[in-house]
């Protein structure tokens, strides 16, 4: 009988909240063992001062390709959008997201999509906790001292923790 090892994998993993202007990530890195991940970088993509969704793509495109080349991280988590409230920003949030998976595909980085609520009850156990509850949740999981905004931050950090509570070693 094989006795199974307890060691575990490292791994980086880049979770990106899709946005139309603000694009919120987080970068975790998880060593492995009994250590407790911690997040490596934050932070979001301002896209408010390009003109013309084309030129929002674009530079949204440059900047995430900047972000995978800083980082280079193993994998890349995303929140999946089948939900959405406002009718005229999800056009403008789709194609954010397809730039996304394009980059993510150009560097050869599988993308793991994960749904709000996935997200909300893996990392803090309640399908419907609100984003103050979440954001503390994440704090307290990475070591976050200081408040994290905006909240597409949080959002961002909360689904890169998501994966790495999904990943069968963790």
């Amino acid at each position: 009988m094989k006795k199974r090892s307890t060691v575990r994998k490292e791994v980086k993993i880049l979770g990106i909240d899709p946005g139309s202007t603000t694009i919120g990530y987080g970068v975790i890195n998880y060593n492995g063992n009994n250590s407790q991940p911690s997040a490596i970088g934050y932070g979001y993509i301002d896209l408010k001062q390009c003109t013309g969704q084309e030129n929002r793509l674009l530079q949204l495109h440059k900047d995430l390709k900047e972000l995978l080349k800083q980082y280079k991280p193993d994998t890349i988590a995303i929140e999946n959008i089948y939900f959405f409230k406002n009718a005229k920003t999800i056009t403008k949030v789709i194609q954010s997201k397809g730039v996304i998976l394009l980059t993510a595909a150009q560097s050869k980085i599988n993308v793991h999509e994960y749904t709000p609520l996935q997200v909300k009850q893996t990392v803090s156990g309640y399908g419907k906790a609100d984003k103050r509850f979440i954001k503390k949740s994440i704090q307290s999981s990475l070591g976050i001292k200081s408040d994290i905004k905006p909240d597409d931050v949080s959002d961002a950090l909360a689904i890169a923790l998501c994966h790495l509570r999904h990943l069968t070693y963790f």
